[in-house]
């Protein structure tokens, strides 16, 4: 029979990089991360050893907790989980299992160094309109889901980045900026290692709306047009970004599973 407390990974493929994702949490031994330190997107490490001390931290939220091969560390810190109240599942198979389907996974040498807190800090230029749109939501939700942005005046940012130990992006003379007709969506992309047909099909999409080639994709004047309207909407560079997540995660839907669907109005006037 299939088990109730495990997940397969293609059900977890399925799910990851949506807004309702669950929380995955890695718990391999350091041995098992130094030989391959990449990540599942978005996930969290900790110590199974601890479990019972970090427990709470996601009470509230559905968990997904990964091992090497799904057996003993896993099913340990699920089922502890579940003492605690917390719904959590393992991932049958574990890391080698989710590697061998070559599911996306993170480079972590490329996650920038984390506050006292455990989150990424960024900051970039004010006003947003698409790459600074962009990229928050490719961290979100595939690198760090307690990622913090800070939106400052375009000649600030370096001393911001300097004052707040915070990652300058999508400014010049930085790394994690435009590199040549590529915008700094492709170049996170890039550097995370994350390779996601759907992401690389929004990327096309990005590109085309961020650098002023429409015509890269249909759907690029589009984007731009929403991404403008977004950014006139809300004079709250955070409150855009919220309303913005919205506008990615569709897209990025329809990257991954709706790019041969069409609407027609239907013979005989009748709307269906």
């Amino acid at each position: 029979m299939p088990s109730t407390t495990a997940i397969t990974v293609s059900q977890l493929s399925r799910l990851v990089g949506l807004p309702d994702a669950p929380v995955l949490v890695d718990v391999r031994i350091d041995d098992d991360y130094q030989a391959d330190p990449r990540l599942l997107p978005a996930s969290y490490r900790r110590d199974f050893k601890t479990v019972s001390s970090w427990a709470a931290e996601f009470s509230g939220s559905k968990l997904v907790v990964i091992c090497q091969r799904g057996q003993k560390l896993s099913q340990g810190v699920a089922a502890w989980l579940r003492h605690e109240g917390i719904p959590a599942e393992s991932l049958e198979g574990g890391f080698e299992a989710w590697a061998a389907a070559n599911a996306p996974l993170v480079t972590a040498g490329a996650i920038p160094p984390r506050d006292e807190k455990g989150r990424t800090v960024w900051v970039t230029r004010s006003r947003p309109k698409v790459d600074r749109i962009a990229c928050p939501w490719l961290i979100r939700r595939f690198v760090d889901p307690d990622a913090v942005f800070l939106f400052v005046d375009p000649a600030e940012v370096p001393l911001v980045a300097d004052r707040f130990a915070a990652i300058p992006f999508d400014i010049e003379g930085v790394f994690w900026s435009h590199r040549g007709d590529r915008c700094t969506f492709d170049t996170m992309i890039e550097e995370f290692g994350l390779r996601v047909d759907a992401l690389d099909r929004l990327a096309l999409i990005v590109r085309g709306a961020d650098t002023a080639r429409l015509d890269l994709v249909p759907q690029a004047a589009g984007f731009l047009a929403a991404s403008l309207g977004l950014s006139r909407m809300f004079r709250d560079d955070l409150e855009q970004l919220e309303a913005g997540m919205l506008l990615y995660d569709a897209f990025f839907r329809w990257c991954r599973d709706a790019t041969d669907e069409t609407h027609n109005w239907p013979v005989g006037g009748k709307a269906q």
